[in-house]
């Protein structure tokens, strides 16, 4: 069984207000003055999404996840150079974990410096800092980068690719295939416009300390200066970043992501026939989430949302509430028509541990389901002692009996 609780956002202090003051009004009758009729408030217009001149393209909220326009967006196409974006990825959780350093020096092999293609332009026998080629694959897109980080992670391209494939799948990207760490063209190396920016999405969410690269502008190495293939950062002053990509195959690809106030947007637009065509598009499509929807935050990580009680443990009431920050993404105005229903497992036992889930959230835009989120323990409960836990099986047999009556 699940206990189930709703409420709405900001109505609720105005309710409370309102039983005050039932309680405290005098009690002799008085003759009703004529009120005034409320007169509706109208609903923002919002209209379709623009069309792309593109094969596939997406719209994403990157706080909630939340989709606001699309087409074709699981298509499995040629994602070219955006490929490294995973790679980008796997080198940065790397450095997270501590498993390498930004100074750690990587030996350029032949093979690396003998990739065609974008290039950073490294040397045969260079040794190069991690944190020069990081730069070089995000900022110029240097294949000869990317091939060096995959043979110092992983030994070379192919098993470098089977640790991209493993990660495409945690991330839940679906339809997405590598085979090497470059987007070089292969007739079994595909992604889609949706896995990319779930992939951007946990890039800008997962690795917050790295995603300023992304927005460099320009990338020297060797006495070469390069400038960022992404047009769009010269454009839009909230751009900041993520990546370009091209081959005959794929067309002209751009994942971009920007943010405005505190919302941030991501695109994905693949297959135009030109540079200045997905910079336009993509355009198009962020001026298009901006204007005509806002992301709100509703309840910070960590925040208790209930408590329930629990059976026979070393205390008698569990604080339940959520994880990660829950943003949600509605059309502009409309954030007073949120509601949250919370479904939490009754008869909760010890012993349960901080992180368990316990029950779901589910938040709606009237009718409309916006969002679903799982419901956590936020502490321990350890089991009770053996008194505490009889007294709590007697107390919990006459509590169902009689309906909840003595609890």
């Amino acid at each position: 069984m699940k206990v189930s609780c709703s409420f709405s956002f900001r109505r609720l202090m105005p309710v409370l207000l309102a039983c005050c003051s039932l309680v405290a009004a005098p009690t002799q009758a008085q003759e009703p003055s004529p009120q005034p009729q409320a007169q509706p408030q109208p609903q923002t217009m919002i209209p379709a999404p623009p069309r792309l001149a593109a094969t596939s393209w997406i719209l994403m909220d990157a706080g909630s996840g939340r989709v606001i326009a699309q087409h074709n967006p699981d298509e499995r196409l040629p994602p070219a150079s955006l490929t490294k974006l995973m790679t980008a990825y796997l080198v940065e959780r790397e450095l997270n974990k501590g498993n390498i350093a930004p100074d750690d020096l990587v030996p350029v092999s032949e093979q690396a410096w003998r990739t065609g293609g974008s290039k950073m332009f490294i040397e045969v026998g260079d040794r190069v800092p991690v944190s020069e080629l990081l730069h070089g694959i995000v900022i110029v897109s240097g294949n000869d980068a990317s091939v060096a980080m995959a043979e110092y992670l992983a030994g070379g391209t192919e098993p470098f690719a089977d640790i991209m494939n493993q990660h495409a799948a945690r991330l839940g990207m679906e339809n997405t295939h590598f085979v090497n760490p470059t987007g070089l063209p292969h007739d079994n190396h595909y992604s889609s416009a949706r896995d990319l920016a779930l992939l951007s999405r946990h890039i800008i969410n997962d690795y917050p300390n790295h995603y300023s690269m992304y927005r460099q502008k320009e990338f020297s190495y060797g006495g070469i200066d390069q400038p960022n293939r992404n047009s769009l950062l010269w454009r839009d002053s909230s751009v900041d970043g993520l990546k370009t990509g091209w081959t005959e195959a794929a067309g002209y690809c751009l994942v971009s992501s920007a943010k405005r106030e505190d919302m941030r947007l991501i695109s994905v637009v693949m297959g135009t026939d030109s540079a200045e065509a997905r910079v336009q598009e993509s355009q198009k499509l962020l001026s298009y989430g901006f204007r005509y929807f806002e992301t709100l935050k509703l309840y910070d990580k960590g925040a208790v949302l209930n408590t329930s009680r629990v059976w026979g443990g070393d205390k008698d009431e569990l604080k339940i509430g959520v994880d990660e920050n829950v943003f949600m993404t509605v059309p502009r105005d409309r954030g007073e028509e949120l509601t949250a229903k919370l479904d939490i497992r009754q008869d909760l036992t010890a012993p349960i541990a901080g992180g368990d889930t316990v029950g779901t959230m589910e938040v709606r835009l009237g009718d409309e389901v916006v969002g679903q989120r799982d419901l956590l323990a936020l502490e321990d409960v350890e089991e009770g002692g053996f008194f505490k836990r009889l007294i709590d099986k007697v107390h919990r047999f006459f509590a169902n009996l009689m309906g909840g009556f003595f609890d």
